[in-house]
């Protein structure tokens, strides 16, 4: 997950989920707002259709890459 962290509307979030407990979290896109409560508000309204358990969203900017993928 590289690229910008902020652009002219906002600060970009990453969106995880899951369906059920067990599995692992899944990156699903990111939306970009101006601050956290709109950034979840976005995210739910844009990826909840499919009825996702557990849903985080993470500033781009606090992403740490361990490994980037060349």
């Amino acid at each position: 997950m590289s690229g910008l962290v902020t652009t002219a509307e906002g600060d970009v979030y990453e969106v995880f989920a899951k369906f059920n407990r067990e599995e692992p979290l899944h990156h699903v896109g990111n939306v970009i707002a101006d601050d956290p409560d709109l950034a979840t508000m976005y995210a739910y309204t844009l990826y909840d259709e499919w009825g996702w358990q557990e849903m985080i969203i993470v500033p781009r900017r606090e992403i740490i890459t361990l490994k980037a993928v060349q």
